[in-house]
């Protein structure tokens, strides 16, 4: 379905939801290192999550290695507070690539930079200043699901 791209993320439980939510979606999730906490077998376990053997994960060591194996295309959506273009105006088909940020600075400010055009965002009301970092990639990959036609797939 999609690929999650998380650029270092801190919260354990943020990342375990993403996980189930991936698993559910079909989509694959990638974690950039470094990563705020232990995603070893025993770590894991004791974490109860049950499902994490049914996830389809790559860890990367850096964003470079990421970027270099897996360059910005069209494909690419940024998700960040630090745009006005919301979330369902980009267009998204099976295999896109949805990146989000660590959740106390979010994406690099040079890849922002660099792909102004790529970024996307979840409009908020005045007294909001961020989502949840597993609410956000729900709310963005349920809208890809949805413009692709990938509710089929789920019974709709």
């Amino acid at each position: 379905m999609f690929n999650i791209v998380l650029v270092h993320p801190q919260i354990p439980p943020n990342t375990g939801n993403i996980g189930r939510l991936c698993v559910n979606l079909g989509a694959r999730l990638h974690l950039i290192k470094p990563l705020g906490f232990d995603i070893g077998e025993k770590a894991v376990r004791r974490a109860g999550l049950d499902y994490w053997k049914e996830l389809n994960l790559t860890v990367w060591d850096s964003l470079e290695a990421f970027l270099q194996a897996h360059p910005i295309t069209e494909r690419f959506h940024l998700a960040t507070t630090k745009t006005t273009r919301p979330y369902w105006e980009a267009s998204y088909r099976p295999g896109d690539w949805l990146l989000f940020g660590s959740e106390t600075a979010g994406l690099p400010e040079e890849l922002l930079s660099e792909y102004p055009h790529r970024r996307i965002t979840i409009p908020m009301g005045p007294q909001g200043r961020s989502l949840n970092l597993s609410v956000a990639v729900g709310i963005i990959a349920y809208e890809g699901v949805r413009q692709s036609g990938g509710i089929e797939d789920f019974g709709f």
